[in-house]
């Protein structure tokens, strides 16, 4: 796992041995990131379920301003950390460790937010009914969700769309907008 372009582009990125962490795959992330390259300079991003942080630890490399970076794991957290340190991103991000779900009541605003949680649980349905409801995403801002292909997410509340579905295999993204 590496960093694909940008200011820390080439840099391996640490993985948790003997942990249940699914990362997105480099050909995923790549395609997820095309898709939104021209929104992320200048950005404030959330990495929700970070478990190695390498989404929000790619848009930073792609030029986010901050990027906030969340798991309720310590081994992830950790991880986390480890990764900033190794890609200089110390300065422009925070790392928490708490409940994902609990954070986004918090109500801090967003430009992205990654939603990328295990796949076989209700966590993404509930996270993103969570975002809908504390409003927590800026206007013009991207929601991007990693699922299975055949998952079907819930509709998005007004003010919120569901812009487009790409698939890759067995992997879905989807967009969210506001």
């Amino acid at each position: 796992m590496r960093v694909i372009t940008g200011t820390a582009r080439g840099r391996k990125l640490k993985e948790p041995e003997n942990y249940d962490v699914r990362p997105t795959t480099d050909r995923v992330k790549e395609s997820m990131f095309n898709i939104i390259q021209f929104d992320i300079e200048g950005r404030r991003v959330l990495d929700l379920f970070a478990g190695t942080g390498q989404l929000g630890i790619e848009a930073l490399s792609r030029g986010a301003a901050h990027a906030v970076f969340t798991d309720d794991s310590p081994v992830s957290v950790k991880t986390v950390r480890e990764n900033v340190k190794t890609t200089g991103f110390e300065k422009v991000s925070s790392v928490i460790q708490c409940d994902a779900i609990a954070y986004i009541g918090r109500g801090e605003k967003f430009d992205i937010i990654f939603l990328d949680p295990p796949y076989d649980t209700k966590l993404l349905d509930i996270a993103l009914e969570k975002i809908f409801e504390f409003d927590i995403l800026k206007e013009n801002g991207i929601i991007v969700c990693e699922s299975r292909a055949e998952k079907v997410l819930p509709a998005a509340k007004e003010p919120y769309y569901m812009r487009k579905e790409y698939k890759y295999g067995k992997i879905k993204v989807t967009l969210y907008s506001r």
